[in-house]
């Protein structure tokens, strides 16, 4: 069987946004949902939201897929772990602790993780990230999910243009670091 490379299995993440995205706003209503438990912070509307997230996380595997260096590969994780883990468990946690389904939960558990768990395994498998970076890259995009749920659309303006300079600038050294192409 034909083993799945990393920028390749990046490109299941905007797939699934857009199915989880589905769920949440032409199944049910999450905005509804979550305004009867969080402040309204994102006066953008979902589909502002959808086209933003979709374009930026595509850019970001077209950015991995591009300059191919650890770092790039790190900040796709990053991104990943802001919308779409720190998001399941967003929907999971708030399912069980208001005792209210919270719409997107059937695709962040069925989709989000399953995608995102094959995602982390590529990337360790090709080496673009050990696991104690892996936990780092974890700790970072919940750090931005929550930055995002409680101050808005500006937290995403402020750290994506910083990642993309940053992946940008370890581009120099190119394939994976280490001057290996990758097919």
């Amino acid at each position: 069987m034909p083993r799945l490379p990393f920028s390749s299995a990046l490109l299941l993440a905007p797939l699934a946004y857009a199915i989880h995205h589905a769920e949440e706003h032409l199944v049910f209503n999450f905005r509804a949902w979550r305004l009867k438990y969080f402040p309204d912070t994102n006066a953008l509307s979902t589909e502002a939201v959808l086209v933003i997230l979709t374009a930026v996380g595509l850019v970001y595997v077209l950015l991995h897929a591009t300059i191919r260096t650890r770092v790039s590969a790190w900040v796709a994780l990053l991104f990943l772990m802001a919308t779409q883990v720190h998001n399941a468990f967003f929907h999971i946690g708030g399912t069980l602790v208001f005792s209210d389904f919270s719409p997107g939960l059937i695709t962040a558990i069925a989709l989000y993780l399953p995608v995102n768990a094959l995602i982390v395994r590529v990337a360790l498998a090709e080496g673009l990230v050990t696991p104690w970076q892996l936990g780092a890259l974890f700790v970072g995009g919940g750090a931005l999910f929550w930055a995002f749920e409680y101050a808005g659309p500006a937290v995403l303006l402020a750290a994506v243009p910083v990642t993309w300079i940053w992946a940008l600038a370890s581009g120099r050294r190119g394939v994976y670091d280490k001057g290996v192409t990758h097919a």
